[in-house]
């Protein structure tokens, strides 16, 4: 599908401006389809940009069919899951629904393939590790469920509509683009990389959420998976299903947890100064232990990580917030 367009949805927030650029550099056209609400503009540097809601069908079908998209990338959701907790009909009204008219209008535009961006929150308390993508799917918040609600809706919209699909299940997205185009700016913020590095460089001090779990050093492990890579498996996924047609969901992941405690021992050798940081309670539904088997990418998507090495995920983490201390500013 090179040369071909492709619409990213919230391609102006973290993980989707880092797929544009991935796409870009694959030779797609890239359009981006956000409405700034949590992404940023100056995240919006990869290909054309509109600027739009995805809860209006209208909107979306305008953008498709303006330029001429073949493919949807879906990026455009809520993600944090204390908040989706106090707050489950703002998330079911941006994540299924949003998802839903997002996949209206590909129906009535006749766009047949969509890239899902899932989440390992779909399996919910783990019955066993690695989690392979068998495992059932039982998720303990609103975030889990309005992920899980847009992949159930998948086949129907497949049978129905013939669009084919991706959904793509991460675990701890992490790190930032190599390059420096973009990095990872959320308001809050609420991933533990980026609050390491904050409190290292003089920012609020880190929480550590209980440190008496049944793990080697007593916190929770966690497979941190670098954002490029992430990026990098959604155009494999893309190629593939247009290839084959052949519809389906894998984990995102390295298959090598850290703890918690490793993070801020990471942190503080990068950022060359010590992580502050304070015991808080467990929070409710967090596992021990949280890692991906990626066996099925690997086999089907022919992806595999570059970057697993925690310090060089963290290194691009320290080198972006570096060079952006207030992020892109806009916020």
């Amino acid at each position: 599908m090179g040369g071909k367009a492709v619409l990213v949805t919230g391609g102006a927030g973290y993980i989707g401006s880092h797929a544009a650029k991935a796409l870009q550099r694959a030779g797609y056209r890239v359009v981006v389809y956000d409405n700034l609400v949590a992404g940023h503009r100056a995240a919006a540097k990869f290909g054309d940009f509109v600027e739009g809601d995805i809860s209006d069908p209208g909107a979306v079908r305008e953008a498709l069919r303006r330029h001429e998209i073949c493919a949807v990338m879906h990026f455009a959701a809520f993600l944090d899951v204390g908040e989706s907790v106090r707050e489950p009909l703002r998330y079911y009204r941006n994540n299924v629904g949003g998802a839903l008219s997002v996949l209206e209008a590909m129906a009535l535009e006749g766009v047949e393939h969509f890239v899902f961006s899932s989440t390992c929150a779909t399996y919910g308390e783990p019955i066993e590790t690695p989690i392979t993508e068998s495992h059932p799917q039982k998720p303990i918040n609103s975030y889990g469920e309005t992920k899980l609600a847009v992949e159930r809706a998948l086949p129907h919209f497949e049978r129905a509509y013939g669009i084919d699909w991706v959904a793509l299940r991460y675990f701890n997205a992490s790190g930032a683009d190599p390059d420096g185009d973009v990095g990872e700016d959320h308001t809050p913020e609420i991933h533990v990389i980026p609050r390491a590095i904050e409190a290292a460089a003089g920012g609020p001090g880190l929480q550590v959420f209980g440190d008496d779990y049944p793990t080697p050093d007593g916190t929770c492990l966690r497979d941190y998976i670098h954002v490029t890579d992430l990026a990098d498996a959604h155009v494999k996924a893309l190629e593939a299903v247009v290839e084959t047609g052949k519809s389906g969901a894998y984990n995102l992941g390295t298959g090598h947890p850290h703890s918690v405690r490793e993070v801020i021992e990471t942190v503080s050798r990068v950022v060359g100064r010590p992580v502050p940081w304070t015991l808080a309670p467990r929070r409710p539904g967090d596992p021990a232990v949280l890692y991906a088997s990626a066996q099925k990418a690997h086999a089907e998507l022919h992806w595999t990580p570059r970057y697993a090495d925690l310090e060089a995920i963290v290194r691009t983490a320290w080198n972006w917030h570096g060079a952006h201390p207030h992020g892109y500013g806009d916020k």
